[in-house]
């Protein structure tokens, strides 16, 4: 089996095993990564796996991943984060450090889960999109 596909497979295994967030979580963490890479270092030459080998910081990340969330789904951003069971920017570190584990990304030693943590509140980041369904008049009710 090439080392890529054992990879990838002991990744899906460490996901399933670990449940607290689905695959579709961590596609949208990679994505963010690239962000966070290109917001920090600038793009990559054509071709290049430079943008791999850079790192950010947990804040970097957390705040590329709040700009992709809000570019990518607007209003919902808060709630399919939700869905995915991720409530603060601690859950981001939290699949970082599992994909560390896995030897899908790599850390510096000054890196801690820690970097992670309140870097943003989710209801100030994503707010001023909630609407309160109970005061939401539905069809038929009296108003």
């Amino acid at each position: 089996m090439p080392m890529d596909m054992e990879l990838a497979e002991k990744f899906e295994d460490a996901v399933r095993r670990d449940g607290r967030y689905p695959p579709e979580a961590y596609e949208f963490l990679h994505r963010g990564l690239e962000l966070a890479t290109r917001m920090k270092h600038g793009a990559p030459p054509a071709g290049s796996t430079a943008s791999l080998q850079r790192h950010v910081t947990g804040q970097e990340l957390c705040d590329a991943l709040r700009v992709l969330a809000i570019r990518q789904w607007g209003p919902l951003a808060r709630e399919v984060l939700r869905r995915w069971n991720i409530h603060r920017t601690r859950d981001f570190g939290q699949m970082v450090y599992l994909m560390i584990d896995v030897g899908l990304m790599g850390k510096q030693d000054s890196d801690e889960i820690s970097d992670f943590d309140d870097v943003y509140d989710f209801a100030v980041a994503f707010g001023g999109y909630e609407i309160p369904l109970d005061q939401v008049p539905l069809e038929g009710d009296a108003e």
